[in-house]
């Protein structure tokens, strides 16, 4: 049976032992938080209708299924080349905190060395990569398993991406909204901080992660959470598409949510 982890509670178990990961996650790394970055207007909280909540539950199923199958010699591949690459498993399960607080063991493919160490975050030039894990991390195809948790109900083709316990809790009350609903393979944060790795600061990246990025991936998460649409989702999918498979910078709004290519 799942754990589940109720965000009231305020997560106060040791989080050092939750976190059995094969990279080791960050425990204890902050003073303070930063604010979260504004939002212009009130964003109305409220249920879903049923029809929308049908429509997107039917969407993920017919989607993922039809991915899973369409992608299935390409998984295979990946997965072989993984193997080859450096010794190890070609899966690996990570530990995150999924709908409602229970826990999500995300499957990937290994993108690390597989005694790797370290934060749970990939920098640009990360020397834990394998040289197939430099590729799968830049084109995203580390990702592609979990299709599988989108098909199982999960996760959600869209919606906020999962994260550690250790991050949840630097923004408890947020997170209980935003854990109202499925994680998601894409969304707002993941379209805007598609380069997060480049992003990051290389002398202290958990530092410039949890003060300056998370902030801000908060208050997107927190919009699509109160103003998710199946409509809405069809315009992530499409931008994600133009971001990830045509290699185009994408701007996400952080007041309104409204997707553009940023100029250059």
């Amino acid at each position: 049976m799942d754990r589940t982890y109720t965000m009231s509670d305020r997560i106060t178990e040791d989080r050092a032992t939750l976190m059995a990961t094969a990279v080791t996650e960050p425990v204890g790394f902050r003073d303070s938080d930063a604010p979260l970055p504004p939002i212009d207007r009130p964003l109305p909280v409220g249920s879903r209708p049923r029809f929308d909540t049908a429509a997107k539950r039917a969407l993920d199923i017919t989607a993922s299924l039809l991915a899973l199958l369409a992608l299935l010699p390409l998984i295979l591949i990946v997965a072989l080349l993984v193997r080859i690459d450096s010794p190890g498993p070609a899966f690996f399960r990570v530990r995150r905190i999924g709908r409602n607080g229970r826990d999500l063991m995300m499957v990937k493919f290994r993108k690390m060395r597989d005694d790797a160490t370290g934060i749970a975050l990939t920098t640009h030039g990360d020397e834990r990569l394998t040289r197939i894990g430099g590729f799968l991390a830049r084109t995203k195809l580390d990702e592609l398993p979990q299709l599988w948790h989108v098909l199982r109900g999960d996760m959600s083709l869209v919606g906020p991406r999962p994260e550690t316990v250790d991050f949840v809790a630097h923004h408890r009350d947020e997170y209980d909204e935003i854990l109202s609903v499925r994680p998601g393979l894409v969304g707002f944060s993941q379209i805007a901080f598609l380069t997060e790795g480049r992003i990051l600061n290389a002398h202290d990246p958990l530092h410039h992660y949890v003060s300056a990025i998370l902030p801000q991936k908060v208050t997107l998460d927190l919009m699509y959470a109160r103003e998710r649409t199946v409509w809405l989702d069809v315009k992530i999918l499409a931008w994600s598409a133009i971001a990830v498979l045509l290699r185009r910078d994408v701007a996400v709004s952080r007041e309104t949510g409204r997707m553009n290519l940023r100029r250059r």
